[in-house]
């Protein structure tokens, strides 16, 4: 079961706070982190969870920001519940254990951070700086591209449509490259930018899905973003950019979002708030 429920209820009330949700079977570190958490303005605890699955179905339903999650649980543990999240629906995740051996494993997942317990107030701070500026990096992008839908509203034209009469213009001065350089110790590997099919981010990294692959790449978004062609790539949630050439199905869903059915089979969720980046083609 979920506590807190007030807290969850309520989430919508402080649109700025870093929605927040503890996950931890074990009572007394729950609230132990929730009061440390309190006295950081601006993060807001929706809610607590004692297992994985609960903590799933309340990633699912209601969003969270930043997920403090709990290695050893009985049943799912931390990880199992990071392998079960949806690609689009993936908060930043900050491990929480007493145990240091899992700290490589912890950002294999690409956790952006790792803390031990019992917390220090300090390293919870380090921790909560971090997601303030991966958070913040993601606002930062969207900002850009509803200056960009709303120019686009007011002219009529698709975000492709504005990229192309950018670059003719000259305001693009690199052309998108055909491969994309995917480094991995002293191996590098050239894919295709056509073959995406799409990109989920997972904190400091990307995912890149292509030809039944997928690609780790120490990246940001927006750095992956200019590389892409926006004609054929356009992003979808904050965490997920897909190749709109590789879209089979669009089906409607609850609460105006939809859901994307590629070629491959992948089935993506589309935010409310990215709709407008491809009614061209719904």
């Amino acid at each position: 079961m979920i506590t807190n429920q007030r807290c969850i209820s309520n989430a919508t009330d402080s649109p700025h706070k870093i929605r927040t949700l503890i996950v931890d079977d074990e009572s007394l570190a729950r609230q132990g982190l929730q009061i440390r958490l309190e006295s950081f303005s601006d993060v807001q605890i929706i809610g607590q969870c004692t297992n994985g699955r609960e903590a799933l179905a309340a990633i699912a339903q209601h969003s969270p920001d930043l997920v403090f999650l709990d290695i050893q649980m009985p049943g799912l543990d931390g990880f199992d519940v990071v392998k079960h999240l949806q690609a689009d629906n993936t908060p930043l995740i900050v491990f929480v254990t007493a145990f240091d051996q899992y700290a490589i494993d912890a950002f294999d997942v690409h956790a952006i951070d790792y803390v031990l317990k019992p917390i220090e107030q300090e390293r919870l701070g380090t921790a909560i700086n971090r997601a303030r500026q991966h958070l913040l990096q993601s606002e930062s992008e969207n900002q850009k591209q509803r200056l960009m839908d709303l120019i686009g509203n007011i002219t009529g034209q698709s975000p492709a449509e504005l990229s192309r009469l950018l670059a003719e213009n000259g305001a693009l001065e690199q052309p998108y490259p055909e491969k994309i350089a995917i480094k991995d110790r002293d191996e590098t590997t050239l894919v295709n930018s056509n073959d995406i099919a799409w990109i989920e981010a997972a904190g400091d990294y990307m995912c890149i899905h292509a030809n039944e692959q997928v690609h780790v790449l120490r990246s940001t978004m927006k750095k992956l973003e200019e590389q892409l062609n926006p004609q054929t790539f356009q992003r979808v949630h904050r965490s997920t950019i897909v190749n709109l050439d590789k879209i089979e199905k669009i089906c409607s869903h609850i609460n105006g979002e939809y859901f994307l059915q590629l070629d491959n089979g992948a089935k993506l969720k589309m935010s409310r708030s990215y709709r407008d980046k491809i009614k061209h083609i719904i």
